[in-house]
């Protein structure tokens, strides 16, 4: 497995660099890969943690958010889950959510985590510990699902 080397920062923490790279990566997947032109950087991310991992050259090649209660939900939330394609099905994004979670329990302590899933990513989340808590809806014309990890 390749290695990667995971950073978390606040909004206001992250250079100009790495912001830029989690927002190219973020579009190449959300908006190009699954052809759904949308509003991809929103005011969620100056609230947010931004979690990512580099490989030994400094590429970034997996980004998620942390998102503090209120934000989107009124539990703490993990969204905009990417990893670049060529780095899947080699653990990288399970060690992802590992990070996140490690993050969530210390900064905000032991809690419920709610996300919004793309419903082929149930079995991903449902081996993270979420349940499915709502129906399918649709959201930019993908189907998704509500799901919560106590």
């Amino acid at each position: 497995m390749e290695k990667v080397t995971w950073k978390t920062k606040a909004f206001k923490d992250l250079t100009v660099d790495e912001f830029f790279e989690i927002i190219r990566l973020r579009t190449a997947i959300f908006v190009v890969e699954q052809n759904c032109p949308y509003q991809e950087v929103d005011e969620k991310d100056r609230k947010s943690f931004h979690i990512f991992g580099k490989t030994p050259t400094g590429q970034i090649i997996a980004v998620s958010r942390i998102l503090p209660q209120g934000v989107s939900y009124k539990e703490v939330s993990i969204g905009r889950v990417a990893l670049k394609k060529e780095f899947r099905g080699k653990g990288i994004a399970d060690e992802m959510m590992k990070e996140s979670f490690q993050f969530i329990e210390n900064y905000f302590g032991k809690q419920a985590i709610r996300i919004s899933a793309q419903q082929y990513l149930l079995n991903f989340y449902n081996k993270h510990g979420f349940t499915q808590v709502g129906e399918m809806y649709l959201e930019d014309n993908i189907p998704h699902v509500e799901m919560l990890a106590q």
